[in-house]
């Protein structure tokens, strides 16, 4: 899975980045996978205070907002041909 979600419930920018996060998965076919790091230590520790946080390729993309323009032309600049 290309498209990564860090979130944390009761997180209203969480809320609003998984509605853009579906905007995009419908626009380029993409699947994506949302984690809650809550209880991990780790990645609280790395994601605590931006989330949410989208990594695309398992790269941080972006944080506290899903910058849907920017995000749909990486995923087609780094998709093969």
């Amino acid at each position: 899975m290309r498209l990564t979600l860090y979130t944390r419930p009761g997180c209203h920018l969480c809320d609003v980045a998984k509605e853009a996060m579906e905007r995009v998965a419908a626009a380029t076919g993409e699947a994506w996978a949302e984690v809650d790091i809550t209880g991990d230590e780790a990645l609280e520790e790395e994601y605590g205070f931006r989330i949410p946080v989208v990594l695309l390729d398992g790269k941080e993309h972006g944080y506290w907002r899903v910058e849907e323009d920017r995000l749909l032309r990486d995923i087609r600049l780094s998709s093969p041909a």
